[in-house]
């Protein structure tokens, strides 16, 4: 067995579900893991249950000698397929560039090569002493991104 017999077999079953799989891992032990993210809403108990149950169904697990694990993408993984991009617009997200520069912006858009993010940023105007608030938007190539996740304002709970 290897993730793409893993992913033909779950395939129609995540898409009724109205879910898409961001990753499918196979260990060199057949540690199996399934990372799942639904379209609309969240993954709950019943769609990993399903999915787990579909896999057993398909594969012996007595002959193919494997574990399993269904999970959900979680608010702290980092974005790993298109899909996940496109739920996220118009959302805050972490955004940690290559270098170490962070930022905390808004998704407005995503492509398979770029993001774009609107933020705000305290500048000195040209002439002034004093910082004020200078609204921008911008698109960033993917290949400078180390990361993107769902950012989460503990300030506001």
């Amino acid at each position: 067995m290897d993730k793409e017999q893993i992913r033909q077999a779950v395939q129609g079953m995540v898409d009724q579900m109205g879910c898409f799989i961001v990753d499918i891992t196979l260990s060199q032990d057949n540690d199996i893991e399934i990372v799942l993210e639904k379209e609309e809403g969240e993954i709950d108990w019943d769609h990993c249950a399903a999915v787990d149950r579909k896999v057993h169904e398909t594969f012996n697990q007595d002959e193919e000698d494997y574990s399993l694990t269904v999970s959900s993408a979680g608010l702290d993984r980092p974005f790993k397929v298109l899909r996940q991009y496109l739920k996220a617009i118009g959302s805050n997200v972490d955004v940690k560039f290559r270098g170490g520069r962070r930022l905390v912006a808004r998704l407005t858009a995503a492509t398979e090569q770029d993001i774009t993010l609107a933020y705000t940023a305290l500048e000195v105007p040209e002439g002034s002493r004093k910082k004020v608030k200078v609204e921008h938007e911008e698109t960033f190539p993917l290949a400078q991104i180390n990361s993107v996740t769902p950012y989460i304002d503990v300030k506001g709970l």
